[in-house]
């Protein structure tokens, strides 16, 4: 850029010395070219500093890795690369007959649960009918042996019952205690297996509602969709491989149908000019001669060059000589160029700032010549 300007300074002097026939003398020449080195330099300095300029431009784009869930082997892939596609059409599909097997599995294991629910209602039922049977045999037993332990007692020597008698009386009595204290003891165990519920649900009718939601997912997930609108390009996914839930290793990469926005690295001394809403132009190198408008979306705030974190090792003082550029995000006017350009494209940029604004037609002049040398320069 700056070469530009010193060539278009030396085009005007050739032609003022051609044009008005001044003499080449010591003292012509000289002055044209101290005269140039001031002029000039005093233009980049101000231009270079408020209308900041950067070779290194970018388009960027986030891709989204297409992963399995579960594992298995892919039976047919139906999205073709490089066509536009919807969110929620099928991308590929996983052989789902192992994961079928596991849900009618836990659909049987569900509905025998369900109905053990009713039969161990039943079971409480009936302990508890068998408490209340325990209950009457003990207080039964209970009054034989104390209407014999009242007559032995009141009939000393002469009474009717025997010390047999009695002592059978007060077994049958303390095996009818032990008797209500199993069953109290087993309506209990039944109760509680009972009144295990989770949001009303029985504890384990509700662990295998889980596990087949759980397998029900797995078997959906063999059925691989697009997370959004947008294309598949590059595609090497074929029928037949093993698909495996691996995040490092991605089956194809997604690209979704979103806004991009252009970077740019600019100098660190441009920080105090530039700010969101600057007007900007930008060049690609695949549209020459052409600019497209532009404006300053964001100026990120940190630097990959600065950044540390935590490990085992030392930090170099060699990363304290990276300087690095500022990253500027820029967002473009002209939409087209999402459907005329592949995404990714390189360019060149120029940011305008209000400072010395009337410096800014130099560097506007300066970047559609630079567009224009992209039609012989790659």
């Amino acid at each position: 850029m700056d070469l530009l300007l010193i060539l278009t300074y030396t085009a005007i002097c050739i032609a003022i010395f051609k044009i008005f026939k001044i003499p080449l003398n010591k003292w012509t020449v000289p002055t044209a070219i101290l005269g140039g080195i001031f002029i000039v330099g005093a233009l980049v300095l101000l231009m270079n500093y408020n209308h900041p300029y950067t070779p290194f431009a970018k388009e960027y784009f986030v891709t989204t890795p297409i992963n399995p869930a579960v594992k298995g082997v892919v039976t047919s892939v139906e999205v073709k690369p490089n066509t536009p596609i919807k969110k929620g059409e099928v991308l590929f599909r996983i052989d789902p007959t192992p994961f079928a097997a596991i849900v009618k599995q836990k659909r049987a294991a569900l509905l025998a649960a369900e109905q053990e629910v009713p039969q161990l209602e039943a079971a409480w039922k009936a302990a508890t009918a068998s408490v209340e049977r325990a209950v009457a045999d003990k207080d039964r037993t209970k009054s034989a042996y104390d209407r014999y332990a009242k007559g032995k007692k009141r009939g000393g020597a002469n009474s009717p019952f025997t010390e047999l008698e009695l002592d059978n009386k007060r077994q049958l009595y303390l095996s009818s205690e032990a008797q209500l204290s199993a069953v109290r003891a087993d309506e209990l165990r039944v109760r509680l297996a009972f009144e295990s519920n989770i949001d009303g649900v029985n504890t384990k009718v509700a662990g295998i509602q889980g596990e087949l939601e759980k397998a029900q997912f797995d078997l959906d997930m063999t059925v691989v969709r697009a997370p959004a609108d947008g294309i598949v390009t590059q595609m090497a996914l074929r029928p037949g491989i093993v698909a495996v839930p691996m995040p490092l290793r991605p089956l194809m990469s997604f690209i979704p149908d979103e806004q991009k926005l252009f970077a740019g690295a600019f100098w660190q001394n441009s920080l105090l000019r530039l700010k969101e809403g600057d007007e900007a132009e930008v060049i690609l190198d695949g549209a020459p001669g052409q600019i497209f408008k532009g404006k300053v979306s964001k100026i990120l705030p940190a630097m990959a060059e600065g950044e540390i974190q935590s490990s085992g090792a030392l930090i170099s003082s060699r990363h304290l000589m990276q300087r690095g550029r500022v990253i500027v995000l820029i967002e473009l006017d002209d939409h087209e160029v999402r459907d005329r350009f592949p995404a990714g494209v390189a360019g060149q940029a120029a940011i305008y700032t209000d400072h010395f604004s009337h410096v800014a037609i130099m560097r506007k002049v300066l970047l559609r010549m630079q567009g224009w040398l992209n039609y012989v320069f790659h």
